[in-house]
């Protein structure tokens, strides 16, 4: 049997990988690939892949790591109730828990055609920006719709009526590989019905998100800031098209506009925030850093509905609780890879870089050694992102400013993980809506900056979509 090397330069030939190509070739996996987490990644591939500790915790501190996630797995209910720790949902909210969106801390999904709720996926509502409302713009990133907020809720407590109901609808559009290959994308069309607050201002504007995957999140936020600022740099000096930029945005506890690298458009500074924010926008719930329910003005059943706070004004979410949920979202293992030096995704490897692919999809780090946990320091990851916003194109825009970010601006997305979507959360439905159902059809949505990428890979033939798709099942 031929060696592993000659194996391999065979396959390259095969896909049309000549030596003198300029994209670098990969004959071998490099050293620790496998451990995209670094020291705290875990082994395992089944449905609970996602929900693991950080490899490197050490007992003593798992504790707050399980007593984290009962807070984050289990139902909170309506207040007043005897369950005094878990009481105030609503009263208007998406979901009852953060399982609900992140499903076994996976990735959500646009609603079925039969759902009654959209449930892990949400709305973004805004209304056009103007000098009027700089205030906040600056703190808010946006401008809330004036009767239904920044977040359409779907579901209500008793006695407090639903905003609406979602419903996605899709239409096909045919994409045609060099071979003559076709592909059928689905564009999806959101439609908002059963208004039960008025009409919307004739001019707002709707993002549909689902939940994204929990795994590594901590790591993402030891990353030094300097690192994912010299991206930016590196790409505007490249000059070839790819122009990543930071977002930049209001940190609630400083007061003052900070670099943004958690959510769809990076919009949230750090993972509290993100977590007091979905606390609230989600499921109606209080925190010290939002001490208020997500009702507007129009909304008086919601505003004099029972909360959940306690006697001498503690929030919903107490301190403690915020703490422990916070520990167990920075401590979400992310799952090693598989298969890293088979050939065909080290073919695979080769030209996710000869499309450029990794231009955005930074692959590696090292996080800082004052990270907010001792085991999330001085670790070398590879979350195949540079957390900047790019233009990807009037395909995947929503029109919708968020601090800095345009309206066809998205953070790249970290690709570790990817692999295991079916395994932990049923279905492979990506990107920022969901309307994407595999991993091809993820890639043949990018435009604008990425445009050149996928005109790469709209001229691979079969197997070298294979290879590409085999390299990302691998992450």
């Amino acid at each position: 049997m031929p060696s592993l090397p000659l194996r391999l330069s065979a396959l390259l030939l095969a896909l049309g990988l000549s030596a003198c190509d300029d994209a670098p070739k990969f004959t071998q996996a490099e050293p620790g690939e496998a451990r995209s987490g670094g020291g705290t990644t875990v082994r395992k591939t089944d449905q609970n892949a996602f929900s693991l500790p950080s490899a490197n915790l050490p007992p003593s501190r798992r504790v707050d790591f399980s007593v984290g996630n009962s807070f984050f797995r289990n139902p909170w209910v309506i207040a007043p109730s005897t369950t005094t720790a878990r009481d105030g949902l609503g009263p208007l909210f998406n979901t009852n828990a953060c399982q609900g969106c992140h499903i076994k801390d996976g990735r959500g999904h646009p609603p079925a055609p039969d759902a009654r709720n959209a449930v892990s996926m949400l709305i973004r509502l805004s209304i056009p920006d103007t000098p009027a409302y700089a205030k906040v713009i600056e703190q808010q990133g946006v401008v809330p719709e004036p009767v239904y907020g920044g977040q359409f809720q779907d579901m209500a407590v008793p006695g407090v009526t639903p905003e609406g109901k979602v419903r996605v609808d899709y239409s096909p559009v045919r994409v045609r590989f060099k071979d003559g290959t076709e592909v059928e994308l689905r564009k999806p069309s959101l439609n908002i019905t059963q208004l039960n607050y008025g009409p919307m201002h004739p001019d707002t504007r709707f993002s549909a998100r689902v939940a994204p995957p929990m795994i590594g999140l901590g790591l993402l936020e030891a990353i030094p800031e300097e690192a994912i600022l010299a991206n930016a740099h590196a790409q505007a000096k490249a000059k070839n098209g790819i122009a990543g930029r930071p977002n930049r945005v209001w940190d609630d506890l400083q007061q003052k506009t900070v670099l943004g690298r958690f959510g769809w458009k990076a919009g949230q500074p750090n993972l509290n925030q993100q977590n007091v924010h979905a606390f609230s926008g989600d499921m109606g719930l209080t925190t010290h850093l939002r001490p208020f329910d997500d009702c507007t003005d129009a909304q008086t059943a919601c505003k004099q509905a029972p909360n959940g706070n306690g006697p001498d004004g503690e929030p919903e979410v107490s301190d403690n609780i915020l703490r422990l949920v916070l520990f167990y979202t920075r401590n979400l293992a992310v799952p090693a890879r598989r298969d890293v030096g088979t050939p065909q995704v080290l073919a695979g490897k080769t030209l996710f870089y000869q499309a450029g692919c990794q231009s955005c999809h930074t692959p590696k780090y090292t996080t800082a050694a004052d990270a907010a946990e001792p085991e999330l320091a001085n670790q070398v990851i590879r979350p195949y992102s540079d957390l900047l916003l790019h233009d990807m194109g009037d395909g995947l825009a929503d029109n919708r400013t968020e601090f800095q970010a345009g309206g066809r601006d998205w953070r790249t997305p970290p690709l570790w993980g990817i692999g295991l979507t079916q395994a932990v959360s049923g279905h492979t439905q990506l990107l920022h809506d969901g309307r994407a159902r595999n991993l091809l059809e993820a890639v043949l949505w990018h435009g604008g900056e990425a445009k050149a990428a996928q005109q790469q890979v709209l001229s691979f033939n079969a197997e070298q979509r294979a290879a590409l798709l085999a390299f990302l099942n691998s992450l």
